[in-house]
């Protein structure tokens, strides 16, 4: 967790590489989801590349049960080589009715450290439900709503049980949705390790406006917050990827988030959304 500094905050641009803050050493989180394990199959050299050239410190690792927990471990130990923490990513909107899939990724999880070494280790666990994606949020949003709070009360359990650190992905709208005394938003950051908001805009102004109260609501728990930004192409508007801008801007437009946040406890950094689609921007294709 970050601690409260009172150096001057240095901006620095990295020529292809993005953006950075750095104050006396602590690091700010540039993070991204890599949802297709698979490409580290095929090219796990060209996937570390990319992730260092972009000065990645932290990657979300989709968890599939049939790539090969050797593959994890050559993985994880090459990416903390490179300064690079790899946590395990996981979740589905249909979790909250079957929720024997969050005891089957821990299962694996227990199987994969058994037989990993202390640099192939996962960092933490990371969690992406997306509750408001199943029928249930149409049809009884309560029942929804209170499933998708005991999934993560149970993976919070699991992961303490483990020593491993648990995030969730919540979209920045979740602080509209009422749910008994409080915002979904809140009872989420009350009871995780740290959140990364979906705030998907393509301006930095818009994107402090709409994570303003989670900012507020991390600080007043303790808690850490991850903004996520999106490079693909959506259906919900101009504003809401940077898939019609080109890296330059993007980079310019997360710097401005980063300044304006940087002396704010419960800021930890960025996250694109997600590899293969940031490779595809950058000519990188796997056939």
């Amino acid at each position: 967790m970050k601690t409260f500094v009172t150096a001057i905050i240095v901006f620095t641009a990295i020529v292809g590489g993005g953006v950075y803050l750095s104050a006396q050493g602590n690091e700010t989180v540039r993070a991204t989801w890599l949802w297709n394990p698979w490409l580290f199959i095929q090219d796990e050299d060209r996937v570390l590349s990319f992730l260092e050239n972009k000065r990645i410190s932290d990657v979300y690792v989709q968890i599939d049960e049939e790539v090969p927990i050797d593959a994890y471990r050559q993985f994880i130990r090459r990416a903390n080589e490179k300064g690079i923490r790899v946590h395990a990513l996981d979740g589905a909107p249909n979790w909250i009715e079957h929720k024997e899939a969050l005891e089957r990724l821990f299962q694996w999880l227990d199987q994969y450290e058994n037989v990993a070494q202390p640099n192939e280790k996962f960092s933490g666990v990371h969690v992406d439900v997306e509750p408001y994606l199943h029928v249930w949020w149409r049809t009884n949003r309560e029942e929804a709503i209170a499933s998708y709070q005991s999934i993560l009360q149970r993976a919070r359990q699991l992961a303490n049980e483990r020593s491993l650190r648990f995030e969730v992905d919540i979209p920045f709208w979740f602080d509209e949705v009422k749910h008994r005394d409080k915002t979904l938003a809140e009872w989420v950051i009350a009871h995780v390790d740290g959140v990364t908001i979906i705030a998907y805009r393509d301006r930095a102004d818009a994107i402090i406006n709409i994570v303003k109260k989670e900012m507020r609501l991390a600080k007043k728990y303790g808690k850490q917050v991850v903004v996520g930004v999106e490079t693909g192409q959506v259906d919900e508007g101009d504003d809401v990827s940077f898939f019609e801008e080109d890296e330059a801007y993007m980079n310019e437009q997360l710097a401005i988030v980063q300044k304006h946040y940087a002396r704010t406890k419960s800021f930890s950094g960025v996250a694109v959304h997600h590899t293969e689609q940031w490779m595809k921007r950058n000519g990188i294709v796997f056939e």
